[in-house]
């Protein structure tokens, strides 16, 4: 079943998303990663919202914990400097 992560980052910029995307997605931000079906980002009533939709909570949970985390817990040049609200939750219905 699909899986959606949706993260709000409060005062966050476009150019902070840019730099973190291009250290956790495949070729610099220009692809996804295995197993994330759709990835959609933009400003947001006082900061920058990311929705991301993986194949499964198992496919989520791989990308944060072998991807994601350790690049934020390392730090990105440039990138959002705190950890997002984030809000998850299972497809039930994911049209393309």
């Amino acid at each position: 079943m699909a899986y959606a992560i949706t993260h709000y980052f409060p005062g966050g910029t476009k150019e902070q998303y840019e730099a973190s995307i291009a250290a956790v997605h495949p070729a610099g931000g220009k692809s996804l990663p295995k197993g994330q079906v759709f990835h959609v980002a933009g400003p947001s009533a006082g900061g920058w919202s990311i929705v991301a939709v993986h194949e499964s909570k198992k496919s989520w949970e791989q990308f944060r914990d072998d991807i994601l985390m350790p690049q934020m817990k390392t730090g990105i040049k440039g990138g959002f400097i705190s950890p997002p609200q984030e809000t998850a939750f299972e497809v039930h219905n994911l049209q393309k």
